[in-house]
């Protein structure tokens, strides 16, 4: 079984085909877009493992856009206690999902 570790939005993935992951939101959006991620950093499959420096050339991750949503929100609280100050924000991050098709070398 063959994956690579590919880079984006900030963050490392492990992937290997037919995997649905969540990453952070990309910009354009349309379901069904086919999404190629160039920035690999480790190659393995099942016999040989082709690391990066940083990056490997000429390999490409291939991905299908699922869908686009926003994750569980993520409650935010300042207290001090004795003072009476409490203060509570929500958060949502963006996400949006993606199967990836292909692995190429």
């Amino acid at each position: 079984m063959s994956f690579a570790v590919i880079k984006t939005g900030g963050k490392q993935y492990r992937v290997a085909s037919g995997d649905i992951l969540k990453v952070e939101k990309l910009p354009e959006f349309t379901e069904g877009k086919k999404i190629i991620f160039s920035e690999v950093l480790l190659l393995d499959d099942g016999t040989e493992t082709k690391l990066g420096d940083p990056l490997l050339k000429g390999v490409k991750v291939e991905g299908e856009m699922l869908e686009e949503g926003k994750a569980k929100k993520l409650l935010v609280l300042r207290f001090k206690s004795k003072s009476n100050y409490k203060k509570i924000k929500g958060h949502r991050q963006p996400y949006t999902r993606i199967k990836i098709t292909e692995i190429s070398k």
